[in-house]
């Protein structure tokens, strides 16, 4: 190590703080620390690394220096194991830039290793990019930088290999089937196949829903809806989108020199020796590229159980004891993203069995249920909802599952079949069970129609559900609890409202969903109101009478089993 010199005063050399901090703590002399600081410039490297190249200062004598000289926790990596390390809380990019590592989340603030504390640019960039407040660890630089490189082979770094690289796409004026067939044989072991194909990987191990594939004037991003919230999983070179967006259209058989118009297609992945997953996949022409969104169909999702949907014991026996009837109309209601589908396949998936018949229409099919006649609607072809309807009611069908009542048309048939022997189940797009009904009168069907027709009406949300790893007790004001709709009743001390926190196994603070149900049987008293033409007001309150809770009550109830906070059951209800 060199002689200690003090520090030169009339230096014009504008060293950064770890040399500085460095000069202070009689680690380094001035003239090294200029000297080391030159060579990074002209090397275009950053201070520490071609401080730790010198030999000035050991890895571990750096790390304890900075420890007591920002009085920051000092961290041997050896003990940390990097495959628990959280995943997407920082762009990799910042990590690699400048050598900085995540190790975990603690509320609003990110724990971070560096080696080097004195840097004020990470500490903004990682502020701006993930707006969350920093606490710095302090560890060893050559094990940080081993650590990094290990934990940010993600594949946004991947794609780097593509450009420049020998892979090319041929893009034909028009591909037909077999020359798809080709195509995807030619590029089967390309860097972008590959991408392609993790990407598909993590989304269904992180339990996405959706992927976006984006592409902006100067960048692309490739995003995830996980918990019903985006987020951002990897960032391309933007050189790349054609490529992919071609290379997804290959597979989802879609033409890929079409790209003026929209698209919609279908592919499939195999991850296992038996399980397959679908993909839906919509392409959107915008003003730099094709959009692609990838919708994960999982069938295994409606063979879960209605246990797993989150169906309180009341709410479960009511739904049952109506898909029990051999005739009548069942609704599911809700925004879309609220689980309708997986609800409605969850009641098939009951009913279905080797003596009864049964026939869906969908736009599109997005479950594959052996057993059960799928059809897709196609308003292009003719094949609309009602002209599916009207085929089905000649196929002899026991149970009818439409995917939408859009229109009045679609109504009037699919309430004539409930009338007619046959059980059906839909779908409709409004905020409560009793709005519903009203909805109905609206669309021109006649009330005495939908009281002798529909026997339950079931609205639902998804709330993300608070993880059971780090979720901790929370302290709400009586008067915050009283106007959020808790009875006096219920403010008896029993039980203890839960807040999110984050840690490496969830996604800030929340781990899946649980459902929210309104579910509401037409009771006598019921029809009577929607003979007379009453108001959802009305059915509302008689709905309440009956002991039917409202959206809000029910996710108010799974505050108090501390499955969710208040907060999410706020934002998705609204009263």
């Amino acid at each position: 190590m060199a002689a200690v010199e003090p520090a030169n005063k009339t230096s014009t050399v504008a060293l950064p703080g770890l040399g500085r901090a460095l000069i202070a703590a009689g680690k380094l002399a001035q003239k090294a620390a200029e000297d080391i600081y030159q060579k990074a410039q002209s090397h275009r490297a950053s201070f520490i690394a071609e401080l730790m190249a010198s030999g000035e200062v050991s890895a571990t004598d750096l790390a304890h220096t900075m420890s007591t000289a920002f009085a920051a926790p000092l961290l041997d990596l050896d003990a940390i194991d990097p495959q628990r390390l959280p995943k997407e809380l920082l762009d990799p990019k910042i990590c690699q830039a400048y050598r900085v590592l995540v190790l975990s989340k603690r509320g609003n603030r990110l724990i971070v290793a560096t080696a080097d504390p004195s840097d004020q640019e990470v500490d903004e960039k990682i502020k701006f990019s993930t707006q969350l407040g920093v606490d710095w660890i302090i560890v060893e630089y050559d094990k940080l930088t081993r650590m990094v490189e290990a934990s940010t082979a993600t594949a946004a770094e991947a794609m780097d290999s593509i450009i420049g690289g020998d892979f090319q796409f041929e893009e034909d004026a028009v591909l037909t089937e077999a020359v798809a067939e080709t195509a995807v044989a030619e590029v089967e072991d390309a860097p972008i196949v590959k991408f392609l194909h993790k990407m598909l990987l993590d989304a269904f191990n992180m339990r996405a829903s959706d992927l976006h594939f984006e592409p902006y004037e100067h960048h692309y991003r490739v995003r995830f809806r996980i918990d019903g919230e985006l987020r951002e999983i990897a960032s391309p070179p933007i050189a790349i989108k054609d490529k992919l967006a071609s290379r997804i259209k290959v597979i989802s058989r879609m033409d890929i020199s079409e790209k003026r118009v929209p698209q919609d297609g279908r592919m499939k992945l195999k991850i296992g020796p038996d399980r397959v997953i679908d993909f839906r996949v919509s392409t959107l022409p915008t003003l730099f590229g094709e959009k692609i969104v990838i919708r994960i169909l999982d069938p295994s999702s409606a063979k879960l159980g209605i246990e797993a949907l989150g169906y309180e014991p009341e709410e479960k026996a009511r739904l049952l004891h109506a898909i029990s009837r051999s005739y009548g109309m069942i609704l599911v209601t809700g925004p879309t993203g609220s689980g309708k589908t997986v609800s409605l396949y969850t009641c098939l998936n009951l009913l279905n069995k080797p003596g009864v018949n049964i026939a869906t229409a969908e736009d599109p099919s997005e479950i594959n249920l052996p057993g059960v006649n799928q059809v897709n609607v196609n308003e292009k072809a003719g094949l609309t909802f009602a002209a599916a309807l009207k085929s089905f009611l000649r196929q002899d069908p026991d149970i009818i599952m439409v995917g939408e009542i859009r229109d009045l048309e679609t109504a009037d048939i699919s309430i004539k079949a409930a009338q007619t022997g046959h059980l059906v189940l839909s779908t409709l797009h409004t905020n409560d069970a009793p709005t519903t009904l009203t909805r109905m009168r609206n669309m021109g069907i006649a009330p005495f129609n939908i009281a002798s027709s529909v026997i339950l009406i079931t609205a639902q949300r998804l709330a993300r559900r608070l993880c059971g790893n780090c979720k901790v007790p929370t302290d709400i004001p009586r008067e915050t609890l009283l106007e959020s709709g808790f009875a006096e009743s219920d403010l008896d001390g029993s039980w203890t409202p839960y807040r999110p926190v984050g840690c490496s196994s969830c996604n800030n603070g929340y781990k899946g969903r649980v459902g929210i149900y309104q579910v509401m049987p037409i009771s006598e008293e019921i029809q009577r109101i929607i003979l007379r033409d009453g108001s959802a007001l009305e059915i509302a309150e008689q709905s309440r009478r009956e002991g039917v809770r409202s959206l809000r009550e029910s996710g108010l109830y799974k505050v108090k089993l501390g499955l969710t906070s208040l907060e999410e059951v706020l934002a998705i209800t609204n009263e």
